[in-house]
């Protein structure tokens, strides 16, 4: 279903910065819309009100009134906050990006800005937003027409689905994306000069050894040094740091080398060097998945470390999309850590104190080849559970138990459409309030040929 964008579609530019307002202005201009501009924050809120723009560009640092501050107040406003927002910023941390799609914005300009990329996620998100508002009215119609529209409202509601679909992929990809370019920037910055100190040490450590063979030769053939000597030796603890330097040299190779798997891991948790479908090792990306989540595992206020335990089958390897399996295991391990820190703040309001151990956390991962037709991914906890209205929405698209502003409510619905639709396999849950939760993720050992060939040419 194509929905044409409005002749005249209204647009509000907001940007300190003349250059770049004379330059959107007149590329804006000259593509059919009618440009509104504001130098600051707190001009394009009043500008919004009577205004009424169709959408707004809107640049991030700025003095004053920030765009994130700027973005929050329009949020806020019922009146301006269904007005779709796109951010522009010469930020490209994903920390940035997040922190922007929470509190409302819909995409992401890096600048330098592209005309034509400009033009086409402006271009998109009228349509988007033109969508929405056809599907509000004809929801209205429906609702009062009822029996007589019921084919029509099924309709409408696989194109609601459609789109809700579309707007998952856009966010995954742009977050798969942020995080190749963070690997990309990371083994491009830290490479080059982890290798010179790497291959350096050695070389140090045999130019230390024979600085102090000379000075053992030094000690054989001059018996009696003088005073001086004798002063500067006993000043710099001379056997103390003959034992002590090669210690230092070995801690910093150590230090090396624990980079240069960090790295490798994150490599390999995105596979960014690897054709995405293929045969893939899945004890091995729970594993890296655990190490990159490892931090969380600690202790932390109140909450004891949380006891991770692998009960892990031979498994053989199976055809799938490892970096987005990667994705599945790294959205219901953090869920189950977020249920455990809820259960254990239920658990200390509940007896008022800590001076009682509090329960044991505790994360258990099983794997195993199911009926010879399948992989089975087991991942339990004992966390706070759930009743079972929350598990029947679960894997809804933007459906939340979290405070507005904590999480999108996109994890469990994108991890469901990886393991479901990507990879026909089942993620189903097992829950009882308060009894912890239990994940099953299963996916198919053979795929048909054709299927193959469908997804190694994607």
């Amino acid at each position: 279903m194509t929905v044409p964008v409005p002749d005249q579609s209204k647009l509000l530019i907001v940007d300190d910065n003349p250059t770049n307002l004379g330059f959107l202005f007149e590329y804006l201009t000259k593509s059919g819309f009618k440009v509104l501009v504001a130098l600051d924050g707190e001009s394009a809120i009043e500008q919004v009100k009577y205004a009424q723009p169709d959408l707004i560009l809107l640049d991030v640092m700025m003095p004053g009134v920030d765009g994130f501050t700027t973005c929050k107040r329009l949020k806020a406003d019922p009146s301006t906050q269904d007005i779709p927002l796109i951010f522009m910023t010469a930020l490209s941390d994903t920390v940035d990006k997040v922190q922007g799609f929470k509190i409302g914005a819909v995409d992401y300009i890096t600048k330098p800005l592209q005309p034509e990329e400009v033009l086409c996620r402006i271009q998109t998100h009228l349509t988007l937003r033109n969508l929405q508002k056809q599907l509000i009215t004809q929801n209205k119609t429906l609702f009062q027409l009822k029996e007589k529209e019921q084919q029509r409202a099924l309709e409408l509601e696989q194109t609601l689905i459609k789109l809700q679909q579309t707007q998952l992929q856009l966010i995954q990809s742009e977050k798969m994306s942020s995080l190749g370019r963070m690997v990309a920037g990371i083994a491009h910055e830290i490479n080059n000069p982890l290798n010179f100190i790497y291959s350096n040490v050695s070389i140090t450590k045999d130019y230390i050894k024979d600085l102090f063979h000379l000075i053992h030769s030094y000690q054989r053939n001059y018996s009696k040094p003088n005073a001086e000597i004798i002063a500067e030796t006993e000043a710099i603890d001379l056997d103390f740091l003959e034992s002590d330097l090669p210690k230092i040299l070995n801690s910093m190779q150590v230090g090396a080398e624990r980079i240069c798997q960090i790295i490798l891991l994150l490599r390999s948790f995105s596979h960014l060097d690897e054709s995405d479908f293929k045969l893939t090792d899945i004890h091995q990306g729970i594993n890296n998945t655990l190490f990159l989540l490892q931090h969380n595992f600690k202790p932390q206020s109140g909450r004891p470390a949380i006891r991770v335990i692998k009960d892990y089958s031979n498994l053989p390897k199976v055809w799938c999309y490892g970096g987005q399996l990667n994705q599945v295991f790294t959205n219901i391990l953090t869920n189950a850590i977020e249920a455990i820190d809820q259960e254990t703040e239920r658990w200390k309001v509940a007896n008022d104190s800590l001076a009682i151990n509090p329960p044991k956390p505790v994360i258990r991962i099983c794997t195993q080849v199911k009926d010879n037709t399948s992989v089975l991914v087991r991942i339990a906890d004992n966390g706070s559970g759930m009743d079972d209205d929350v598990k029947r929405r679960l894997f809804d698209p933007f459906f939340t138990t979290k405070p507005v502003g904590s999480g999108t409510g996109l994890g469990l619905a994108i991890s469901y459409q990886i393991i479901v639709e990507r990879h026909k396999g089942q993620l189903q849950v097992n829950s009882k309030l308060g009894k912890g939760t239990e994940f099953f993720i299963e996916i198919p050992l053979s795929l048909t040929e054709d299927y193959k060939r469908e997804m190694l040419d994607n």
